[in-house]
């Protein structure tokens, strides 16, 4: 049947663990047309959350009074280009499915899918942090540290999710060979060190207590020495990973997104903590926060196409 909508709209879904949120945005302008989230409801199964997903496309059509023609999707986990499957997601009822495919044919509409760090990237990159404080960035790697770690590359203004579709995956990078088992099957990846849980999880076990990563930066700012030990594991191995994406990337900026990137430290810190890692006698990389909070997910959706 042929697709229909309107040209001048951007659609986008960000399809996160616990919620499904959509917007319509018009063709120049950041201010949502329509925004609506739904629970995930993911304990329910694949195709719950398929029919979540159109229910919030369906309420979307009723409150801007047009019908899609294209989706960009913003999920966790990734397409492989091989396989069709997705892959490599934390919502595990989603992987080996061919999620994009299925959600073309529920929605009949076209559908563009890209992994969540991407769609952060690409949003920050086009619609947020990047154009304030750089003239034509060519490249632009965009982070995610929160409850895990993830990264997305943008290059020349599109997303670049490589030979296996996992460009920008620097969080299962091994960084400490004697650390936790992840759930990627490695032991210490850089996400069992530095995402908020993992640092938290280390707080414990100098402390024996247990705190939200907010409260134990409280505790380090106050001199505690177990907080600072915290402070010191999460600048220090941040800058040797986040070191091996500038000395392979060599982008202009490195966007830093998720709870842990509110931590004021990464930003006040940074150059001398990444310098001694780093090929090159100066580091110009710009390392910004990020500035549409929790809207960049699903406002990079809606960038894709």
């Amino acid at each position: 049947m042929p697709f229909l909508g309107c040209m001048n709209t951007k659609w986008g879904i960000d399809l996160g663990g616990t919620k499904i949120e959509g917007v319509v945005l018009p063709e120049s302008s950041t201010k949502p047309l329509a925004r609506l989230r739904l629970p995930t409801e993911a304990h329910k199964g694949y195709d719950h959350i398929l029919s979540q997903v159109e229910k919030v496309v369906k309420g979307l059509e009723e409150a801007t009074g047009e019908k899609r023609y294209q989706i960009g999707v913003g999920t966790p986990g990734s397409i492989d280009p091989d396989t069709g499957l997705l892959k490599n997601s934390n919502t595990l009822c989603l992987n080996a499915e061919t999620l994009n495919i299925d959600m073309a044919h529920r929605l009949q509409c076209q559908v563009r899918m890209a992994n969540d760090a991407n769609c952060f990237a690409l949003a920050e990159t086009l619609l947020g942090a990047v154009p304030i404080a750089i003239t034509n960035p060519r490249v632009v790697f965009g982070v995610i540290m929160g409850t895990g770690v993830g990264g997305g590359i943008v290059v020349d203004g599109k997303v670049w999710e490589g030979r296996h579709g996992i460009a920008g995956e620097w969080g299962h990078n091994v960084l400490d060979n004697s650390g936790h088992l992840c759930y990627c099957g490695k032991r210490g990846c850089v996400e069992q060190v530095i995402a908020g849980p993992s640092l938290e999880r280390y707080y414990n076990e100098l402390t024996g207590r247990v705190l939200p990563l907010q409260n134990i930066a409280e505790r380090w700012r106050q001199g505690e020495p177990e907080a600072l030990e915290v402070k010191e594991r999460l600048l220090s191995k941040f800058a040797e990973a986040i070191s091996h994406v500038i000395n392979i990337l060599d982008p202009d900026a490195v966007v830093l997104g998720g709870g842990v990137g509110n931590i004021e430290e990464l930003y006040t810190d940074a150059e001398k903590r990444i310098m001694p890692y780093l090929f090159n006698s100066r580091l110009s990389t710009t390392i910004l926060r990020p500035t549409l909070g929790d809207s960049a997910g699903v406002y990079g959706a809606a960038m894709l196409f």
